[in-house]
């Protein structure tokens, strides 16, 4: 009797315990362990949820752009292969481009969908992902300031229905940094930071960034005339 009430014992609690939960590495899809290694470099896959949708899809084609890779944003064999090297490298952080100046200014890389900020020594000041158009902008060298008779800097510039906060304009005539559009009705912006660093979406001609990286432009440009290389 003794040894049934105690079976029925571990069975109760074994209810209110719950099985034990398997290792994680183990229950691991490939898709998740692809989110989760894409993360631990970097890269913002989202979730480590196995839906390989756009914001996986985004974080694929950082990698393969931080790798000088085909940017397919799908794990193909060779962008599989590098991901799980010991030498793959971190999507957020990256070298200035070689053959983009020297001295204090802005580097624009459209193979990379990537900007640094880049202080006067050579060091990187803040670098992060963006949208542009290479269609629309020409390589080349260019300056942050007035432009066609039109303001060098807004604070709140608008286009259309959209907002354009911290523009900062560097060609002529409409081309410049800002944040992200953002809707005039609603105040969101028309689409997602995770797409910044890839060519999953396109500009008009602006450099699309991050909030926090349009500010961090507009306190950069804020002294007057700052070089801008587009590579």
């Amino acid at each position: 009797m003794k040894q049934l009430f105690a079976v029925l014992a571990l069975v109760v609690l074994a209810g209110f315990v719950g099985p034990t939960p398997a290792s994680s590495g183990a229950a691991l899809t490939a898709t998740e362990r692809a989110q989760r290694q894409l993360n631990s470099l970097g890269c913002n896959a989202g979730p480590v949820d196995g839906n390989a949708g756009s914001w996986t899809k985004s974080a694929v084609v950082r990698f393969q752009s931080r790798h000088g890779l085909a940017q397919t944003g799908t794990l193909n064999p060779a962008t599989r292969t590098r991901l799980y090297a010991d030498s793959a490298r971190r999507c957020d952080v990256r070298p200035v481009p070689a053959r983009s100046g020297t001295g204090r200014r802005i580097v624009i890389s459209q193979a990379q969908n990537w900007v640094w900020l880049v202080g006067p020594a050579g060091r990187t000041i803040a670098q992060g992902g963006m949208i542009d158009n290479a269609g629309e902008l020409a390589r080349g060298s260019y300056g942050t300031g007035s432009y066609c008779g039109r303001a060098a800097r807004v604070r709140l510039n608008r286009s259309g229905s959209v907002w354009l906060d911290n523009f900062v304009r560097f060609a002529p005539c409409g081309f410049g940094f800002h944040q992200i559009p953002r809707s005039m009705s609603s105040g969101a912006q028309i689409h997602a930071d995770w797409l910044l660093g890839t060519n999953m979406a396109a500009s008009h001609g602006c450099i699309r960034l991050s909030r926090a990286m349009s500010f961090k432009v507009w306190d950069f440009t804020a002294a007057g005339r700052t070089p801008v290389r587009v590579v």
